[in-house]
């Protein structure tokens, strides 16, 4: 198997954002570094994912507690 000509990869390796422009060795650390990135959060989302509707469920609770458009009872 033949070596992958280095020289080509990084030149046309490149990431432009709006005025954020990267190429060759940063480009592709971004690159790495945005997949390892995707992959943390979605391992943490399958571990946390059964609790997840009870927090969900939690949250709403308090939000509709905090709301202060609706009347209140006064003791």
């Amino acid at each position: 198997m033949a070596a992958p000509a280095l020289a080509r990869i990084l030149r046309a390796s490149q990431i432009r954002y709006r005025g954020f422009r990267a190429r060759g060795v940063p480009a592709i650390l971004i690159g790495v570094s945005g997949i390892v990135l995707t992959a943390g959060t979605v391992r943490a989302l399958a571990v946390a994912a059964p609790s997840l509707a009870e927090a969900l469920r939690e949250a709403t609770k308090l939000v509709d507690a905090m709301r202060t458009d609706r009347p209140r009872l006064r003791a």
